[in-house]
């Protein structure tokens, strides 16, 4: 069996480091967020500490002015931080280290955004159904007084659905998922693996 020196085995551990990263960053594209994102997130999780925007710069090749982009993106979407670091004048960035938490921040921010989108199309509708409305007379033709109702009831489903979504955020957020759903790890387990 040939033994590894340490250069070769931190060089592998790092090889399997950046296979992480880079999962995390292709599985943000499951979540609408850009793989930039996921690979800034694996990058500053695998640091294990919180870096500058030179540091993640220097580590990805990109500009400063894109990760500065990049790292507002990330704490909009409440999966990112500053961080005090004492003694340094620069920024310092860290992310959430709890992947459960992090599928929660981003589950419920992008479905938030598409409740928020969704409930005011549904209201512009509504709206505009009521203004046809008030063309309607007996003359109206049963085909156009079908199509109408319809729509109102389309839009009431599609407002149960929104409130639904809605709700399952909130479900999320609050964390009653875990009481239903928990993390099991694999040592709960009984040392089985998965």
């Amino acid at each position: 069996m040939a033994s590894f020196s340490n250069d070769q085995l931190l060089q592998e551990i790092k090889s399997c480091e950046d296979l992480l990263t880079d999962r995390i960053a292709d599985n943000m594209e499951t979540f609408g967020v850009s793989s930039t994102v996921g690979r800034l997130l694996g990058i500053i999780y695998m640091n294990r500490e919180a870096m500058t925007l030179d540091s993640l710069a220097d580590e990805t090749g990109m500009s400063k002015t894109r990760m500065s982009q990049v790292m507002r993106q990330m704490i909009s979407l409440n999966i990112a931080e500053k961080e005090y670091v004492k003694g340094s004048r620069k920024d310092h960035y860290n992310v959430e280290r709890d992947y459960a938490q992090t599928f929660i921040s981003l589950f419920t921010s992008n479905w938030s955004e598409v409740v928020k989108r969704n409930t005011s199309l549904e209201r512009r509708l509504r709206e505009q159904i009521r203004h046809l409305e008030t063309f309607l007379t007996e003359d109206s033709s049963e085909d156009v007084k079908v199509r109408m109702e319809r729509l109102q009831q389309e839009l009431d489903e599609w407002n149960a659905y929104y409130n639904w979504i809605d709700n399952l955020v909130a479900f999320f957020e609050s964390g009653e998922i875990f009481n239903h759903v928990p993390i099991v790890s694999s040592e709960q387990e009984g040392g089985s693996t998965k």
